[in-house]
């Protein structure tokens, strides 16, 4: 089918993220003109469950009025205004006091800034700075774990443990030391429960920071559910096992709910979750809902005085950006956490959960289907061509690419991961009809790829 007069538009001019640039001179892209609640609208007028809430964030759905309004009032009262040099203003302010609110550890301040991957990096220069303060200058090395997903700038990417963020970048940088990915699935040993896995992981921790060396490692950085690299769940014990071990040498957790904040588990964030209490955290996406680029880091009262007091003897805090803390994104922001309280959207999370994790599970009766694993409104289906051997595809046969077109066909857009691992992560605001929907759509765009396979003699 020839490109749509759009699609050539976009072929000439727009350089894509997370996309093969070659083979998109010859498809074109899927060009979406509205959407509303849970669903998108093409140009040409056909519906798409959007499954994904986008990139993990469309928490509300499309169309909330509310927070349009919100940035159209805050637009016409005060468009723009910084934070630099000890300016504010209210919307800011206010949405630090909502965060400081809800946080799920006693929280110190907040440090804005417009997406995840920029509050990530921040994080890092902000372990240094803590380091330098404390008198500990050797403690620079920041440990990330194997498909973690924490961003795309030069220092997010390096905590990234996914190979494409690497290669032909030069990164990882030689700082950032990746511990194991705690994926129970495909790495636990014969006859090893859950919890005799996650102790394993952190007796893996241990010895790597004896390795390094406690005095030269600043922080941990770590997901609660690791999204990007594949939704892979904590096994049982695991953050406690972890935590232990960071606790025995002084290494700062940094908990990164870029995904999972604001009620994507059934609680308000990953880490109440999984029980653990982390001394920084980084937020985004839903913090929006994704109506608005923002983001920000939450500190600990310890972790905030440190940094202002360091100020104070350098006699500035030399880090920021142009947009921390946007009026009119923090009145969208602040907005969107009254919406998720007023509506209670946490527990409409829990009303529907059931439902999701039911039908996710139920994939695993497919004869594709190796594992499929969720908790609250996320979860992700990994496409094997061995059940019983847990044995994976050859990767270029790009598995779990193809059924995601079959998906598109079926009016359902999902997400294709590394492992040919599938991720659903809808908009929150979802129900029960529209559930089951998106997986009758699921399950017949897996019955198309299970023809194609055969077809292919992949199985």
């Amino acid at each position: 089918m020839p490109l749509s007069n759009s699609q050539s538009r976009d072929v000439q001019s727009v350089l894509h993220p997370y996309t093969n640039l070659m083979k998109h001179r010859e498809t074109g892209p899927l060009i979406l003109e509205s959407g509303k609640g849970c669903r998108v609208y093409d140009e040409h007028g056909k519906d798409y469950i959007e499954a994904m809430a986008g990139l993990w964030c469309t928490a509300l759905g499309w169309g909330e009025n509310e927070l349009a309004d919100v940035a159209a009032e805050q637009m016409r009262k005060m468009a723009f205004g910084h934070i630099f040099g000890g300016r504010s203003h209210e919307p800011g302010i206010a949405l630090a006091e909502k965060l400081k609110e809800i946080c799920p550890f006693p929280a110190g301040k907040m440090f804005f800034a417009n997406s995840g991957s920029e509050a990530n990096d921040t994080q890092v220069k902000l372990a240094w700075y803590i380091a330098n303060a404390r008198g500990l200058p050797k403690r620079k090395k920041i440990i990330s774990r194997i498909k973690a997903y924490h961003g795309v700038t030069m220092v997010a990417a390096s905590l990234t443990g996914l190979p494409n963020n690497h290669k032909s970048f030069d990164l990882p940088f030689d700082f950032i030391k990746f511990a194991d990915c705690p994926n129970y699935y495909h790495d636990a040993e014969a006859g090893e429960s859950e919890r005799d896995f996650s102790g394993r992981m952190a007796a893996n921790l241990d010895a790597l920071i004896q390795r390094e060396g406690p005095d030269t490692i600043a922080a941990m950085i770590a997901e609660p559910v690791q999204g990007a690299g594949g939704v892979i769940l904590p096994p049982q014990g695991y953050f406690d096992a972890v935590t232990r071990v960071l606790d025995k040498y002084d290494i700062m957790l940094i908990d990164d709910e870029v995904i999972t904040g604001f009620g994507r588990t059934g609680e308000w964030f990953g880490c109440s979750r999984y029980g653990f209490e982390p001394q920084s955290m980084t937020i985004a996406k839903q913090l929006s809902s994704a109506y608005l680029p923002i983001s920000a880091v939450i500190l600990s009262p310890e972790l905030t005085d440190i940094i202002e007091q360091e100020s104070g003897r350098i006699g500035t805090f030399g880090h920021g950006y142009t947009y921390s803390g946007h009026p009119v994104a923090s009145a969208v922001a602040l907005k969107t956490i009254e919406i998720y309280q007023s509506r209670d959207i946490v527990g409409h999370v829990r009303d529907v959960a059931p439902l999701f994790l039911k039908r996710l599970k139920a994939l695993e009766d497919h004869p594709l289907v190796g594992e499929a694993v969720g908790v609250g409104l996320i979860g992700a289906v990994e496409l094997v061509a061995d059940k019983k051997a847990r044995k994976n595809f050859d990767p270029t046969k790009q598995v779990a690419a193809t059924v995601n077109n079959f998906a598109l066909e079926e009016g359902l857009i999902v997400r294709p991961l590394l492992s040919d691992r599938i991720a659903f992560c809808p908009p929150l605001v979802i129900d029960e009809a529209e559930t089951n929907e998106m997986f009758d759509r699921f399950e017949r765009a897996l019955a198309k790829g299970l023809d194609w396979a055969a077809r292919e003699k992949l199985i």
